[in-house]
């Protein structure tokens, strides 16, 4: 009889390493919100997923990077204590890109920790056998991973050889989640990151880090669920930028979103945006706690 493993793992990694597309891929269902724009993760949101003989419990962390605002510092907070709680740390290294300074800062930060840590070269279906290859050596030098593995979270390459790897260095323990938890944020967090991810859409080069947004009211009735929430952006001119002509860009914004949410509940969804000015909230401790930072 195989003893039954049990532990939290996290990816880790420069922005757009691919740390939540992988997250996703393993568990099986949108729970970490992705994007091309660095810092859009914000919360730890746990994915669990079940096997017989194991439960792989993913935090997903945003990326560390170099504070600029107290969000950031508290962002980087919230990082370095995730990665002292947990068993295994997938170290995210893109293929399609040469191993840089944020690379070995990470890894640097990474030595102290007892977890156990692993190279992962995400995007291997970006580049040809050979640059994969020259790639993993690279890898390979930073440090003494305990394995590297190369994956592809959008073509499924070797994701679950990288589950079973992760699991083979997982502690024996009891199971830490019901069979039939897939992950333990609240629903009000998940929508209002879908919301916010939405929001993000098309205006991350203008807005990256200033909307945050807030579910106030979350109403199931007979098969549809009503959602009010608020879009907090730092001054006037960005929720012109947000609303959009006549109220043409909200209204994508809450038809994109509206779809995601629909599928997350399994419900029909009518979903009230308010586009709301709170000045500067990235730099004040009040907001940032009101904000759920």
């Amino acid at each position: 009889m195989t003893e039954f493993r049990a532990g939290f793992a996290c990816f880790v990694g420069r922005p757009n390493a691919g740390k939540s597309t992988l997250t996703n891929a393993i568990v099986g269902q949108k729970i970490a919100i992705t994007s091309s724009k660095p810092q859009t993760t914000r919360h730890v949101i746990r994915g669990v997923l079940h096997r017989p003989e194991s439960q792989l419990v993913l935090v997903d962390t945003p990326g560390l990077h170099r504070p600029r605002t107290l969000l950031g510092e508290r962002l980087n907070d919230l990082v370095r204590q995730t990665w002292s709680e947990v068993d295994v740390i997938g170290l995210c290294i893109p293929a399609d890109e040469p191993v840089g300074r944020g690379d070995r800062f990470i890894t640097g930060e990474l030595a102290e920790l007892k977890a156990t840590v692993l190279a992962v070269v995400t995007k291997a279906d970006l580049v040809d056998k050979g640059r994969l290859a020259e790639q993993l050596l690279a890898v390979s030098e930073l440090a003494e991973f305990a394995d590297v593995v190369p994956v592809s979270a959008v073509s499924g390459y070797q994701v679950s050889r990288l589950v079973d790897v992760m699991i083979g260095h997982l502690p024996p323990s009891p199971r830490l989640y019901p069979d039939d938890i897939l992950t333990d944020e609240p629903e009000q967090v998940l929508v209002a990151e879908l919301i916010r991810e939405s929001a993000l859409e098309g205006v991350r080069d203008e807005l990256p880090h200033s909307i945050a947004v807030i579910v106030e009211e979350m109403l199931p009735e007979d098969g549809l669920t009503r959602i009010y929430a608020d879009v907090y952006v730092e001054r006037s001119s960005q929720k012109a930028i947000v609303i959009g002509a006549r109220g043409s860009r909200l209204k994508e914004v809450g038809t994109r979103a509206r779809r995601e949410i629909e599928s997350l509940l399994g419900t029909r969804v009518y979903l009230d945006l308010h586009v709301r000015v709170a000045k500067d909230w990235q730099r004040d401790p009040k907001q940032l706690r009101r904000l759920g930072f």
